[in-house]
């Protein structure tokens, strides 16, 4: 029953652990919340009297600019998760020192009348900041899209505890006094403390591990208060959401203050009035419930905007019916209905709805406006109200004269709502018109008006503005509309110089019930230069099912059009037309363009993807083996998307020697796979290779369920970590060995394996915890800051995700340093390597048997004639121009590179000529020479690289380059060949593009010095 109601609501798996932590925390502290405002309420009204509420309604008005100050001031000096652990505690000490006063009260039977209006005003201040505390809470612990599935639950949750407690307050007010029911208030909050003060370090710890060291000794940004106060003020359209935002409260204060002094009259003892208090907070919050699960739907229908004239209107008519029923017996029933309304209406649905006058300003100074706007209309709110309940305490007002001046408020509040309604369609054409960028977030404010049917007028303005952004904005909104009234406007746009407004006036087009001339203007578009138009053109046309041999007739000529993305889409659009004339055709066209390669291939791909025609598989197989990194990741891809799981073993034996963006494409595409792919990857993950291993771990976190994923997986990240640790031995025995160049190769490459595990550990953390917590803590434990990455392991050792996967987690951040130089003796080494022969890394096995070899070849007294590869990646580790490459970067630099000697005097290139190579120098040196002359402009010695750019890029050679010193040594990298490796490397080319920074900046540093 549970899982269908949430799933109903949409709520996800990963949802349910924050929701078990989280909820008993609004249910309680909600219990919490009522008892004590029942219990304030009650016994300030009956034992001092609720004409006095206006004074302390006043009071609270000046203390509350004072309490903001103080709570911005304090929280601003604090790190959140302290910041909110010190509110709590200080909201439960308020609450329980009442309930000890109280207490000695009741038992010594002292008459402590000045008490109750402190009682007041502490017991407000803990309700106030309580529901601040607990929505701020979920709002930091909840992603957006996670926000919008769990805040229903949350809300429900909190309405739930006001029903238990309404039920309480009426049991225990009956047997044991209002007294005991305000008593309870702190038993309740301790009992949703523990909930509480797990989730701050479960999940918000771990969210600012980050943003506590940024925000250290960070001045405040932006225009200040005053200046942001004054434009308010001087802002038609924010003076009417301050004046709505002041008068709702105000009114719902009159409401209250009505509703408080009539039950008195009904209800003179303190037992009956809180007993009845219990009951109409059990209906308000049971009506609560009910609203919840349809107010998503009333808002979407209503849209904000119109939300809060309907909340003003029901405003009004509750104060006309409470003012109808004065005198009348049911009185109580029609003012208890009204004071409920007017409750929920001002607490659930009108903050939602105000908010909307605040979207539209620009989002760096909107946090600042909506402040200063709360700000002012809380504090005028409770002024207002309290003036006006003084008009019947203080000044004698009749309760018929009372009742309908909110009555005339409340009409007055429904004219500011249509008033502000009209200013914010003002003002959103306004912005729209003026925008300068995509405006892509405004889609979401104008939408309302377009589901709503009332959107043509501002349509047509949009459409007619000269502002481009505004017009592709009305056109997406158009394409919301679906209406066909507005097809003769948007094919105007055919011949619109912007080709972007072309492409969004065809995605707006809806061909549903077009007739043949509207299909023949469509057409016009596929002649098109810009070949997103064209494509889009044809896209459009495979919609016309209604007209399929006509639409046919202009599809099929893009069979031959010059671009393939419009071929492509051309051969989707005949097949969703059942054009079965034309599939030859078109398989023939993709067989054309699968040999072909390249880009065409891509698009293909992609078809063939979108259309399942598996009948091509052994084509697209084939593209595994090509030279262009795009073809085979859309190639995967491509497999993936068919479900093609026999290829997973081939798959997962390229990884070895794969770029980084393949590796990402292959754990796309066995997640596409589904649970098809779960068996397979299962039987070879445990002897995969590092690189596969993590695709496959990343993988299966996907596919598998969070129980499966803690039987299979966590166990096998739990085995890579302890592999990991041994892998990290060989450093250790090289180490000791004497090798120190070997050591550093192990090192690295142990450190690049470590990347990789963790990789996949994270990933299965992720699907076993929160995934943003996740991810703070593992940027914590990556930071380059040592407190930062001691507090990012602290919260991992809270148990975040599974326990046993953090320890071993930890054991890797913690001891990772000191792995690398265990103390081994000679057998201890020789252990090491032999195991490491037979390991499952490549290059651990190289560097192992590269050590044996040179070992027995020692014995043996053998020359090493010629570097072997593991001394070229050695070597180029030592070249700053590769500095920044990783191990398996540098093997493939090694793997183009061929050592030559050169004697002194030989020319190495030409000034003026092609040079085809560059050379990264081992051992002597290269002398540069301008032209004819003989004078040594430079000098360049060992580790140097020279001939980058001319080899790289074509260009030729601007200086002659001649060998020097008894002999040159150098490697030689051929240029196209190191072309070809950073196009399927690109951090082989960012890498060497950031020693080019350096290596220029070092030389302005040199030149600013020698001006200097």
């Amino acid at each position: 029953m549970i899982n269908t109601l949430l799933r109903w609501i949409g709520v996800k798996l990963e949802d349910r652990r924050k929701l078990a932590m989280m909820t008993p925390i609004f249910f309680l502290c909600g219990i919490s919340e009522m008892l004590n405002y029942n219990g304030y309420m009650t016994l300030f009204n009956e034992r001092f009297g609720s004409e006095y509420l206006p004074y302390v309604y006043a009071a609270e008005a000046v203390i509350l600019p004072i309490e903001a100050w103080i709570m911005s001031w304090v929280a601003n000096r604090l790190p959140k998760p302290q910041w909110m652990r010190t509110m709590f505690i200080v909201m439960g000490a308020i609450v329980a020192l009442n309930a000890v006063v109280l207490l000695i009260v009741r038992l010594t039977g002292l008459d402590m009348l000045f008490y109750y209006p402190f009682l007041f005003l502490t017991s407000s201040f803990v309700v106030r900041q309580q529901t601040i505390l607990l929505w701020s809470l979920a709002i930091d612990l909840c992603p957006t899209q996670q926000a919008k599935r769990v805040m229903p639950v949350f809300v429900s949750g909190a309405a739930l505890g006001g029903i238990a407690a309404g039920l309480i307050s009426q049991a225990v007010s009956r047997a044991l006094g209002a007294d005991a029911v305000y008593m309870l208030a702190p038993l309740l909050l301790l009992a949703g403390s523990f909930n509480y003060w797990r989730s701050i370090s479960v999940y918000l710890v771990p969210l600012t591990l980050k943003e506590e060291r940024a925000s250290k000794g960070a001045e405040p940004e932006g225009v200040s208060s005053f200046a942001i106060f004054k434009r308010v003020f001087q802002s038609p359209y924010l003076l009417v959401a301050v004046a709505i935002m002041t008068l709702m409260p105000a009114l719902y204060f009159l409401m209250e203050y009505t509703f408080l002094s009539q039950t008195h009259r009904f209800y003179p003892d303190e037992t009956d009035f809180a007993a009845f208090f219990g009951r109409v907070t059990t209906l308000l919050f049971t009506f609560a419930l009910l609203l919840q699960l349809v107010s998503g739907r009333l808002m979407n229908a209503l849209g904000p905007s119109s939300m809060l004239a309907a909340i003003a209107a029901v405003f009004a008519a509750s104060f006309v019916l409470v003012g109808v029923t004065l005198g009348m017996d049911m009185l109580l029933y029609t003012l208890s209905a009204g004071y409920m309304f007017v409750y929920l209406l001002l607490y659930y649905f009108a903050e939602p709805a105000n908010q909307m006058f605040f979207k539209l300003l620009p989002i760096q100074e909107r946090d600042g406006y909506r402040y200063v706007a709360q700000g002012i209309a809380a504090s005028g709110g409770i002024l207002l109200g309290a003036l006006l309940q003084y008009l019947h305490a203080g000044v004698g007002l009749s309760w018929t004269l009372l009742v309908w001046t909110g009555a005339i408020g409340s009409i007055l509040l429904v004219a500011l709502a249509i008033l502000g309604r009209q200013l914010y369609i003002r003002q959103l054409v306004r912005t729209v018109q003026t925008m300068t960028t995509g405006g892509t977030d405004l889609v979401s404010a104008l939408d309302e008006f377009v589901q709503q049917g009332r959107s043509d007028a501002v349509l047509q303005s949009l459409l007619r503005h000269e502002n481009d952004y505004a017009r592709e904005l009305a056109l997406e909104l158009i394409g919301r509309l679906n209406q066909p009234s507005y097809l003769p406007e948007l094919l105007k746009l055919a011949d619109d110089p912007s080709a972007r407004l072309r492409l969004a006036a065809l995605r707006a087009m809806r061909l549903d019930h077009a007739g043949l001339q509207t299909l023949v203007r469509v057409a016009a578009f596929l002649e098109d230069d810009d070949f997103e138009v064209r494509a889009q053109g044809v896209k459009l046309l495979g919609t016309a099912i209604h007209m399929p041999h006509q639409a046919v007739y202009f599809v099929r000529l893009k069979l031959l059009d010059p671009h393939p993305k419009v071929v492509a889409e051309a051969i989707k659009a005949l097949f969703a037309l059942g054009s079965e004339s034309s599939y030859d055709a078109c398989y023939e066209v993709i067989e054309r363009y699968l040999d072909e390669m390249g880009e065409p291939a891509v698009y293909m791909c992609r078809t063939i993807a979108e259309l399942a025609l598996v009948r091509f598989l052994p084509d697209v197989e084939r593209l595994l083996g090509d030279a262009d990194p795009a073809v085979r990741a859309e190639a995967i891809s491509c497999m993936g998307a068919l479900r093609h799981t026999e290829v997973i073993p081939w798959l997962l034996e390229g990884l070895e020697w794969a770029e980084p963006a393949l590796q990402e494409t292959t754990v796309e595409a066995f997640s596409r796979m589904g649970e098809e792919a779960i068996e397979p990857l299962l039987l070879y993950v445990g002897e995969l290779p590092m690189k596969a291993w993590n695709v496959a771990v990343r993988s299966l976190a996907v596919l598998l369920d969070e129980t499966r994923i803690r039987e299979l997986l966590v166990p096998q990240a739990a085995n890579a970590a302890a592999y990991l640790r041994q892998s990290r031995e060989l450093a250790a025995a090289l180490h000791a060995g004497g090798d120190q160049g070997f050591a550093e190769l192990a090192a690295m490459r142990s450190d690049e394996l470590r990347q990789l595990v963790l990789g996949g550990c994270w990933a299965v953390m992720d699907r076993l915890g929160d995934e943003e917590v996740m991810r703070a803590i593992r940027l914590a434990t990556e930071d380059a800051d040592e407190e930062v990455r001691e507090n990012g392991m602290e919260a991992l050792a809270e148990g975040a995700g599974d326990k046993r996967l953090a320890s071993a987690i930890l054991l890797l951040l913690s001891e990772w340093k000191e792995l690398a130089h265990v103390n081994m003796n000679e057998a201890g080494i020789q252990a090491v390597l032999e195991r490491m022969l037979v390991d499952r890394d490549s290059w651990l096995r190289m560097l192992a048997a590269d050590v044996v070899h040179r070992e027995e070849s020692a014995e043996m007294h053998e020359p090493r004639q010629l570097m072997g590869m593991l001394d070229k990646v050695l070597f180029l580790k030592e070249v700053p121009f590769f500095k920044r490459l990783t191990l398996e970067e540098l093997g493939y630099v090694a793997g183009i590179a061929e050592e030559e000697s050169f004697p002194a005097g030989k020319r190495i290139f030409t000034m003026g000529q092609p040079n085809m190579s560059m050379g990264v120098i081992m051992e002597g040196f290269v002398e540069l020479t301008a032209g004819s002359s003989d004078e040594v402009i430079a000098r360049l010695g060992p580790r140097y690289v020279y001939g980058e750019s001319s080899s790289l890029y074509g260009t030729l050679a601007t200086t002659n380059g001649m060998a020097a010193g008894p002999l040159l040594r150098q490697l030689t990298i051929e240029g196209q060949a190191m072309s070809r490796l950073i196009q399927l490397h690109p951090g082989i080319g960012i890498g060497m593009l950031r020693a080019t920074f350096e290596r220029v900046r070092r030389l302005e540093q040199r030149i600013a010095k020698q001006q200097g």
